[in-house]
């Protein structure tokens, strides 16, 4: 069982590189980071945990992409990814572009977590109506791996082209975020390499639908990584008795002295 982290990276908590370096000193595999390019503060649409007030670091994010190169060049060997990317929002040209130089660079250590975003205003700023918000990432995504894949690429929303350099292994993993359903399934068959299900409430009764749909799309069963747990050592051996590989919990958004204590305690699970 493989144990990574993901914190909301923001300009005045832990610094990126520091971050990086600590967890994969402390053997812990990967890092993510979350995206939200704005926050408007009419705050229309409710948190769905169910937060109030959102907290402080949501108006302070990274760029994740921008984050992440820094902590891919403090490291070795630690994966990078993104939980999630808000795939609807992004262009996708520009951004497979940006995640294939950053897989390019970091010698194939990118994943690729996506997610369909939550906050229609943020959502709509980016001239995209939050109904067709799953939609959007679909396309966007399947360009994105269009482009990774072929040397002369062709896609709805662009003539063939040329797009160089291409990530190191073919094409970095995708995992989709979000809750159990048939039409998060459907998604996750058809375009990506896994499920990220956040906190890994219930994987166990979603996995024969997450199975099911795999076999209707004629693939392998996709991979699950419990996102974003609050890890014990009996959490991570159930997750592993459920044939999962990588659990990532989470870190307090905070200054290293915040944060180190935290890595600590997550480094004695897989010690």
């Amino acid at each position: 069982m493989r144990l990574g982290v993901t914190m909301f990276t923001t300009d005045v908590a832990m610094p990126v590189p520091d971050l990086a370096r600590a967890a994969e000193e402390r053997g812990l595999s990967s890092l993510y980071v979350p995206e939200h390019t704005h926050i408007p503060v009419s705050r229309r649409t409710p948190h769905p945990g169910g937060l109030g007030e959102l907290p402080a670091e949501y108006r302070r994010t990274l760029d994740p992409l921008v984050a992440l190169s820094f902590a891919a060049a403090a490291t070795t060997r630690l994966r990078v990814g993104t939980g999630i990317l808000l795939a609807a929002q992004r262009d996708p040209i520009v951004t497979a572009k940006a995640i294939a130089t950053l897989d390019h660079l970091s010698g194939g250590r990118v994943v690729v977590g996506v997610g369909f975003g939550w906050n229609a205003e943020e959502i709509e700023n980016h001239g995209v109506r939050y109904a067709r918000r799953r939609e959007v990432a679909r396309h966007h995504v399947l360009a994105m791996r269009t482009l990774w894949r072929d040397e002369v690429a062709a896609f709805d929303g662009f003539e063939p082209s040329w797009s160089w350099p291409k990530p190191v292994n073919g094409a970095p993993p995708v995992y989709v975020g979000g809750a159990a359903g048939p039409k998060l399934f459907a998604h996750v068959a058809e375009y990506a390499d896994g499920w990220m299900p956040i906190g890994g409430h219930g994987i166990k009764a979603a996995l024969p639908a997450l199975r099911l749909a795999c076999e209707k799309a004629g693939r392998p069963m996709a991979r699950v990584i419990p996102f974003g747990t609050r890890p014990t050592r009996e959490k991570l051996e159930y997750f592993a008795g459920l044939g999962v590989e990588e659990a990532v919990a989470t870190l307090p958004s905070g200054p290293a002295d915040v944060v180190l204590p935290v890595l600590d305690e997550y480094a004695t699970l897989i010690s």
